[in-house]
């Protein structure tokens, strides 16, 4: 059924049931798995799941795009230790929901694989989740997990 699976992954524990979930339709259909990670800069400190520590909120862009790298590094062990075999990785820029969407279009996935909410949960309330705004205007199927 999905033979092309896009996962946008942030760090946030969303992002990690996400891609478990992913992984699993990936194992049942053989898929290929694009994770994609977005840099943003965050209002709040956090810390990110997969053993990352923590990303202050003064950080510079090259010290985001470096934790960026370990997220989908990780994210990438993560899925080939579910058991998938064909990953890719992308590290994207911009508005995270129009980057989610012109990815998933490039490549022609056939679905895409969310979490609820991600890293920037307070800027969701105010203006609109990423996730709300993907699952409204992909030209794909959306699969979002809480």
């Amino acid at each position: 059924m999905f033979t092309s699976i896009l996962v946008p992954v942030d760090g946030s524990e969303h992002a990690r049931k996400a891609l478990s979930v992913a992984c699993q339709l990936a194992r049942q259909e053989g898929s290929t798995l694009h994770l994609l990670h977005i840099p943003e800069e965050l209002s709040h400190e956090t810390t990110l799941v997969w053993g990352i520590g923590a990303i202050a909120i003064e950080a510079s862009r090259e010290e985001r795009e470096n934790a960026g790298k370990q997220v989908i590094s990780r994210a990438a062990e993560a899925a080939r230790e579910q058991g998938v075999t064909e990953v890719e990785t992308v590290i994207g820029q911009g508005d995270p929901a129009r980057t989610i969407l012109s990815e998933a279009k490039r490549r022609g996935v056939d679905a895409i694989v969310m979490g609820s909410r991600g890293l920037s949960d307070l800027q969701g309330f105010v203006v609109g989740s990423v996730s709300h705004k993907v699952s409204h205007t992909a030209e794909c199927t959306v699969i979002t997990v809480r």
